[in-house]
């Protein structure tokens, strides 16, 4: 496996009008970005300071996205979009439980990655349905964020370390696994990021197999009811991952910069003194 350069370690930082921890670190040199594929978007300001989170994301550089929703999505965190989705009453905000960040780094740093979803679908050796006649990662459409859908209980992984070597070649922004995955190091060693269960060992083979890619897939949980289609948007940080419908994003954007904005100002009240019901109250309404 070649190696790839590791970002230096993240310095983590505390400002008093924030509220959330910011991760900010030196960035390699132009050089190696490009040998790396990776680059940065910056996030907004929050509760009236300067300072900026930068989200790195890992894909080729054609992966450049020209999709002015997931050029505005970018701009806020997992909760800021569940803020808006509750408000649209879509069930959980958007969340999908149970899918946390593994790589580059283990729930540490900035990894950020939103994208239209390209899905891929498991299923056991005993579906009808035939295995898919050729491999899934071959497709994967630059700017993408790959989410494999696994069965539950399903004690193998799904996706490894050669799945993200090609999918970071097309130019994919991260993938997330919905059951386990393996080759943790490979994938960190990339700097590719990873969403998922949990990891594991052997090969899918003996008990699963694609069955189709671009189709609907439920969540592999009983915690929740949720679906992620072919066009929704994914997004994933340290808050975990949110799923987006394709028809409800352009009517949830001004309802998450709302909320953004009255959290920034109570942020700002509550730190000077103020109760927090009475600045929940004069700037949520």
């Amino acid at each position: 496996m070649l190696q790839y350069p590791n970002k230096s370690p993240l310095n983590s930082i505390y400002t008093a009008t924030r509220r959330m921890t910011l991760y900010r670190g030196h960035w390699p040199s132009s050089s190696t970005l490009a040998s790396a594929f990776n680059h940065t978007h910056k996030l907004r300001p929050s509760h009236q300071h300067q300072h900026q989170q930068q989200a790195t994301m890992s894909c080729s550089a054609a992966a450049t996205s020209t999709d002015p929703l997931v050029e505005q999505l970018k701009q806020y965190t997992t909760c800021d979009v569940s803020n808006g989705l509750v408000k649209l009453k879509f069930r959980n905000g958007g969340f999908l439980s149970g899918l946390t960040l593994w790589s580059p780094e283990r729930q540490a740093g900035d990894t950020r990655i939103v994208g239209p979803v390209y899905t891929v679908q498991y299923a056991p050796l005993s579906d009808p349905r035939p295995k898919l006649p050729t491999h899934y990662i071959d497709g994967v459409p630059a700017g993408a964020v790959v989410f494999v859908s696994c069965p539950q209980r399903v004690p193998n992984a799904v996706y490894g370390g050669l799945m993200t070597a090609r999918a970071r070649a097309l130019g994919a922004v991260g993938s997330v696994i919905d059951g386990r995955f393996r080759d943790l190091h490979e994938h960190r060693e990339m700097g590719f990021p990873i969403f998922g269960r949990d990891v594991g060992t052997a090969p899918p083979h003996e008990l699963v197999k694609v069955v189709a890619v671009n189709v609907p897939v439920k969540l592999a949980t009983d915690e929740q009811d949720m679906d992620v289609r072919p066009g929704d948007y994914v997004i994933g940080d340290l808050n975990g991952v949110v799923v987006v419908p394709k028809e409800l994003a352009a009517e949830a954007l001004p309802l998450i910069k709302a909320s953004v904005e009255a959290d920034d100002k109570i942020m700002v009240e509550v730190q000077n003194g103020m109760p927090f019901e009475e600045a929940s109250k004069k700037f949520r309404g």
